[in-house]
């Protein structure tokens, strides 16, 4: 065992060091990339929720109807650029004329680009964390609707960043009680009552909403009294 981790050390690792080395090269692209094309957009909402939700399911046109009424009020729509709930927010941005982004990620299985991006606001990332700075750095606000392992990620990540400051405090917004009522109710009861590993008060900086006119007059009122910025 011990000769054949030396060998390992002394082939395999050293081809990974160079290669990583280059990697550099291609993250930076990507960042240089995301930026310089979304400082262009201005003010968005990222949606997110998954790939497999079809057409006619009540959370893809509810996602259409919410998307639809943001562009309406201004706002570019962001989403990961797939199927599903994806596929459903750049429908509506499409719908009113709004700006229509897509955050494409390389995937094996899943996720191929929805024809409702505008052509100009399409990207492909290799990268996830890549991907995740370019959800979160130009977002005025951010709609988590139902989705699987994905979703979850993004929705703690986000979370993250707004209960630490890492960002200005930002719209956060799930959809669908009926959905997240349990995953609330848990984080309540064990994490913050039970093992005190949140703040109270951590979990009133998320919204969860069943309705269109609830998600944008939340997110309306709120810029009333607060600036439209990069949120770092």
């Amino acid at each position: 065992m011990k000769e054949q981790f030396s060998n390992l050390k002394s082939r395999d690792w050293t081809e990974t060091r160079a290669h990583s080395s280059w990697q550099i090269f291609k993250i930076m692209a990507e960042f240089v990339q995301g930026f310089e094309t979304l400082a262009k957009v201005g003010p968005c909402i990222s949606i997110f929720g998954s790939a497999r939700t079809k057409p006619g399911n009540k959370y893809y046109e509810l996602a259409v109807d919410i998307s639809k009424q943001l562009a309406e009020a201004g706002f570019g729509i962001i989403t990961g650029g797939g199927p599903g709930i994806m596929e459903a927010a750049n429908k509506g941005a499409k719908m009113a004329s709004g700006r229509s982004v897509g955050l494409n990620i390389a995937l094996p299985f899943e996720q191929t680009s929805n024809p409702y991006i505008d052509g100009s606001h399409s990207m492909n990332f290799d990268y996830f964390f890549v991907r995740k700075v370019m959800f979160t750095k130009y977002a005025q606000g951010f709609i988590m609707m139902p989705g699987g392992w994905g979703t979850m990620d993004e929705f703690f990540e986000v979370a993250t960043l707004i209960q630490t400051r890492k960002f200005t405090q930002t719209p956060m917004i799930c959809v669908g009680s009926t959905y997240w009522n349990g995953l609330f109710e848990w984080m309540k009861e064990v994490m913050q009552e039970q093992e005190c590993n949140i703040s109270p008060g951590d979990l009133d900086m998320i919204k969860i909403f069943d309705t269109t006119d609830e998600v944008v007059k939340y997110i309306s009122d709120f810029y009333t009294h607060n600036k439209l910025q990069p949120n770092f």
